[in-house]
């Protein structure tokens, strides 16, 4: 019988993947919802007068979206498959469940978004005079201010888990996953706000890929000088 060689290749390449797919996750993520937060006004009420100058940065900022999406897919698949054997059905059951209800949640800010600047540019008539604008600016604010930074605080409590059970990254990053959980689950979310610490999620799985990545290659190097 042949040994499984290409399966011990993918379960090779898999921390890097999965390393380089977090990377360009956080990046995106980070800059997209950057351009959104220092666009937005700061009182909804405001009308959509801001759009003649912000709208540039925030159709960028949206455009980013998918791609954000499509990466963070790669994140999970690749992470499922590099725990392999030693993933927890619970928890990797909530990590999966959470991330894509993240992602969701992240898709439909961005198409309400989108869909709420378009229209508001194809009116003749201003479109927050019906009180649409405001009801469509509230709700795209509350998806991702309350629901989807829930989500994130979600799926990290269950990966910091599954990390310090595989002992896949150092303690300590799986510790300030969960203090950064608990900071996004315990606020109270302000509807009128869109919140800064909404960037933790990404910049935590920054530094998790980023950890990951050199370690793949110190590993590698370890490997080829013996």
């Amino acid at each position: 019988m042949k040994p499984e060689k290409p399966s011990t290749r993918v379960r090779q390449k898999a921390p890097k993947a999965a390393a380089i797919a977090g990377i360009v996750f956080s990046v995106l993520l980070i800059v997209s919802l950057s351009l959104i937060l220092i666009s937005l006004p700061a009182n909804p009420r405001e009308g959509g007068d801001w759009l003649s100058t912000s709208r540039n940065t925030i159709l960028l900022a949206l455009n980013l979206v998918p791609f954000t999406g499509i990466a963070f897919l790669w994140f999970i698949g690749v992470m499922r498959d590099y725990l392999g054997e030693n993933e927890d059905r619970f928890f990797a059951t909530v990590f999966l469940g959470s991330g894509l209800l993240f992602l969701a949640m992240l898709f439909s800010f961005g198409a309400l978004a989108g869909s709420l600047i378009l229209l508001y540019l194809s009116q003749t008539n201003p479109l927050s005079a019906s009180g649409l604008y405001d009801l469509g600016f509230t709700t795209a604010r509350e998806i991702l201010n309350n629901y989807g930074i829930k989500m994130a605080g979600v799926f990290m409590i269950s990966t910091s888990t599954l990390f310090i059970r595989t002992q896949a990254i150092p303690r300590w990053m799986a510790l300030l996953g969960y203090a950064l959980a608990a900071l996004m689950l315990l606020r109270v979310a302000h509807i009128d706000r869109l919140a800064w610490p909404v960037l933790g999620f990404p910049t935590w799985v920054l530094m998790i890929s980023v950890h990951i990545l050199m370690d793949n290659y110190r590993k590698k190097a370890e490997a080829e000088s013996l």
